[in-house]
């Protein structure tokens, strides 16, 4: 999959197509879908009395989004780059959370499915993007 989305990000470079707003990132897309997975999930009754869990995936969702949109307005390649490694981890966070919540049934085995296959879908989306940023052609 990542040789896939570093691909899909030369192409679009190819194609001299400008990335002018963070919204235009496709990984901040992404990570917006599964941002509203994640909240979905979470307004379910059995999720509401766990606040600290919830409270964590939540956090690590919307970092995601926030770290890419902060990273797109740095300097440089570098510093970019760095965030999106933190958007990346956060990521990571949210499909570990998302163990915890299958394991104490606070969401279904489909549920779990969609929010963790976005998740990884943002994912890789993100590590090709900074592959891309590192001159990498993957």
């Amino acid at each position: 999959m990542l040789q896939f989305c570093s691909i899909a990000v030369l192409q679009c470079m190819k194609l001299k197509m400008k990335i002018e707003k963070f919204e235009d990132i496709q990984a901040w897309q992404e990570a917006r879908k599964m941002t509203n997975e994640v909240y979905k999930a979470t307004h379910e009754i059995a999720f509401q009395r766990d606040r600290g869990l919830r409270e964590q995936i939540q956090n690590a969702s919307v970092s995601v989004m926030a770290n890419i949109a902060e990273g797109f307005d740095r300097q440089s390649k570098k510093e970019f780059s760095k965030f999106l490694n933190y958007a990346s981890g956060s990521a990571s966070e949210v499909q570990s959370h998302l163990y915890v919540a299958l394991d104490q049934e606070y969401i279904s085995e489909d549920d779990f499915q969609k929010t963790y296959s976005q998740a990884r879908k943002t994912k890789n989306l993100i590590n090709g993007f900074i592959a891309y940023l590192k001159g990498k052609k993957k």
